[in-house]
């Protein structure tokens, strides 16, 4: 099995240039054509939230019809960037995403390592976290099947990545949620978005990783009087590989940004 993660894409259906000179919709065009060129193809693809960049009406249906280009199956999660409302709208018929109730969290059964999505958002912070109820729900799910390898997918990090300015205020729930993870050996791997930068770590146990974003990365800096930046790194996506066993095993996979088309 093979799996593509893909995060931060902050789409805009405005047409409007992120940071006045990044093109949300080709960057998202990119990836998808990036990502259905691949061999061997993905067989899913996973999408940790900051989807949109602003979620205004028209940004969902747009996301949806440019992953709807995609050539597998895509599950979608919320970031500080998104509405829950808006994304169960658009993604509702997919028959994965809750009917109702506050949380877009579910498990994916069908595939040879179990999936678990995390909602991990506050609405109207910038910060995750995890709920009393989101932890119980999740050590509920890891308890249904405690001998199936298991990778667990969200939005924020509930870790410290090391970069200051992103680790303020902390993800809510992240001892609690290491507790649970640490108790059970089957959850292989645990993926996030949020940072616009690959990161790699064991943590709680298990390993531990943040994807890089389709649109842009971050600065990296470990500096506390060090703010964002944006920076020259490509875009990418991160691929996980399931095989015999062994694994997930990770990798990055950058994005080569096609040259706009001229007009004849």
């Amino acid at each position: 099995m093979l799996i593509a993660q893909i995060s931060d894409t902050h789409l805009r259906a405005d047409n409007s240039l992120m940071h006045g000179r990044i093109d949300t919709r080709r960057a998202l065009a990119d990836a998808v054509a990036h990502i259905n060129a691949l061999d061997p193809r993905p067989d899913i693809v996973l999408a940790t939230g900051d989807l949109v960049d602003r979620a205004q009406p028209g940004d969902y249906p747009l996301l949806r019809s440019m992953l709807d280009g995609l050539q597998m199956p895509v599950f979608v999660i919320p970031g500080n960037h998104d509405e829950r409302e808006m994304m169960r709208g658009a993604f509702c018929d997919q028959g994965y995403l809750p009917s109702e109730g506050t949380f877009l969290h579910y498990a994916i059964e069908d595939h040879p390592i179990r999936l678990i999505g995390l909602d991990t958002q506050r609405p109207g912070e910038v910060r995750g976290g995890l709920c009393r109820a989101r932890l119980a729900w999740l050590r509920d799910r890891l308890d249904e099947c405690p001998d199936r390898p298991t990778l667990v997918f969200m939005h924020h990090p509930p870790f410290a990545s090391g970069i200051v300015f992103l680790d303020r205020p902390a993800f809510e729930g992240a001892e609690d949620m290491a507790a649970i993870i640490a108790d059970r050996p089957h959850v292989r791997q645990v993926i996030c978005g949020h940072i616009h930068r690959v990161i790699y770590l064991n943590w709680a146990g298990t390993c531990a990783a943040v994807a890089p974003s389709t649109v842009y990365q971050m600065n990296l800096t470990f500096k506390p009087d060090v703010s964002f930046q944006l920076t020259d790194d490509p875009p990418a996506i991160a691929l996980y590989r399931w095989r015999d066993g062994l694994g997930p095993v990770g990798y990055v996979s950058q994005i080569i940004r096609r040259k706009p088309e001229r007009d004849s």
